[in-house]
């Protein structure tokens, strides 16, 4: 693989595990409308797509009405806004990770199908302000991963081709990301998605420790 000007990052599953935060935040909003909660492994699966089909996902097949997703959508933000630090932590060896390669000059960025006003806190809470160049959650204006859009809007920022990126995420849609703006598609072991999915879904290559991306960049 050709040496990368820029890493570009998923959030959750790839820099940070949240799973536990999500998961009780989505029980707390099933919880005050009498829905029977769902159990933490479940979300590896519900996650990635976005807040709405995280909610519709999380509901009764029975209530997933246009408007009872949107209503609680509002509700299970107001217990994330609480919550999101409660238990999410980075991944082990990733901030020593994005430390080397911020030191070897490379450009960092995040792309994150959650709602950009817990991606940009959050990720500047867990890594500080001065890690990456360019931060992105998901906006009703700019279709979500897969498509590609968010991919060329991070390219125009930071001055570069998509070739001359890498996209490392946990997911087979941030696989399918990559291949769909042209940067090549790392995917992470640790994460909440199976090796089998990043393969299928077009995996350039999976990573097993942050530390092995320095072979890449």
């Amino acid at each position: 693989m050709p040496k990368m000007k820029a890493f570009i990052f998923d959030l959750d599953g790839t820099l940070i595990d949240s799973l536990a935060d999500i998961a009780e935040s989505i029980n707390r909003m099933l919880d005050g409308r009498g829905y029977p909660r769902c159990e933490q492994e479940v979300f590896k699966q519900m996650v990635g797509d976005g807040m709405e089909k995280l909610v519709e996902r999380a509901l009764p097949e029975h209530a997933r009405s246009e408007e009872l997703i949107k209503v609680c959508v509002e509700e299970y933000r107001t217990h994330y806004d609480k919550l999101w630090n409660a238990q999410t932590q980075p991944y082990d060896g990733i901030v020593e990770m994005l430390a080397e390669l911020k030191t070897r000059g490379l450009k960092l960025g995040v792309i994150s199908n959650k709602a950009h006003r817990f991606t940009v806190p959050m990720t500047e809470h867990f890594f500080g302000t001065g890690v990456f160049d360019h931060i992105l959650g998901q906006r009703a204006e700019v279709p979500r991963k897969p498509d590609a859009a968010g991919a060329h809007e991070m390219a125009v920022f930071l001055d570069l081709k998509t070739d001359e990126m890498a996209y490392v995420g946990d997911s087979g849609i941030d696989m399918e990301f990559a291949k769909n703006s042209g940067m090549k598609a790392v995917g992470v072991r640790w994460g909440f998605r199976s090796e089998a999915e990043l393969m299928e879904c077009g995996a350039d290559v999976l990573i097993s420790h942050p530390a092995e991306l320095f072979d890449l960049g």
